[in-house]
């Protein structure tokens, strides 16, 4: 009798530990955003000499099919459909029609889906330049295509994307002196959030602003691993 309670106890343990042993691994919890003043997060730029040997564009494949692989649309558009301030109507194959953006770049507002492009907050030939030439082509199409933070792809208008084109803070900023901080900001959110470099020129034209009129700037950024 003793050894039959013996071995019951002893089932009923084990019976008790499977939750515990069993269990999946938990996924690891995503990064904590970090936030700090412009001066600090440019602080915290490294510095290196830019090289675009061997750049193409089509090293950073995009768009793909997005956050979410089941709605039918790609990366382009799901980040029209998050950044409208009127949300348009999605048809069909991802048709959008009527909404509404603004581009804030320029301070324009835009009614016509067709009538903005998605910038890469870091251009792609600048991160080339600034370390995605050593990426895997799996994390040159995570970068291309990134939605998990704000800053990174952002609908504007074409006129205002193409006088950007691949030049850094050194060489532009947006005509809309309202947007130029806050684009100053997104931009070291970007390299830091993607580790990625500035030359010497792109760090002292980012010193100008964030000791001068963006003083008051935060940088919220989340670390890729």
């Amino acid at each position: 009798m003793a050894i039959k309670n013996l071995v019951q106890t002893f089932g009923a343990l084990s019976f008790a530990l499977v939750p515990f042993l069993s269990a999946p691994a938990e996924h690891a919890a995503a990064p904590v955003a970090e936030v700090t003043t412009l001066a600090d997060a440019v602080g915290l730029v490294k510095v290196t000499e830019e090289d675009r040997t061997g750049y193409t564009r089509t090293k950073f494949k995009h768009w793909n099919s997005g956050d979410d692989a089941g709605d039918g649309c790609n990366t382009r558009a799901e980040v029209l459909i998050a950044e409208a301030v009127v949300a348009p109507t999605v048809g069909a194959g991802c048709k959008l029609t009527g909404g509404t953006w603004v581009s804030y770049y320029d301070g324009q507002e835009v009614t016509s889906a067709g009538s903005l492009e998605i910038d890469h907050m870091v251009p792609l030939a600048t991160s080339w330049d600034s370390g995605a030439s050593a990426w895997t082509a799996a994390r040159r199409e995570a970068y291309a295509n990134d939605q998990g933070a704000d800053v990174s792809l952002v609908a504007v208008t074409a006129r205002s994307n193409r006088q950007k084109s691949d030049q850094d803070p050194a060489d532009w900023m947006p005509p809309s002196p309202e947007a130029r901080c806050r684009y100053v900001g997104e931009w070291v959110a970007t390299k830091l959030r993607w580790d990625l470099t500035a030359d010497d020129r792109e760090l002292e034209a980012l010193k100008v602003y964030a000791e001068g009129p963006c003083e008051d700037t935060i940088v919220r950024y989340a670390p890729v691993a």
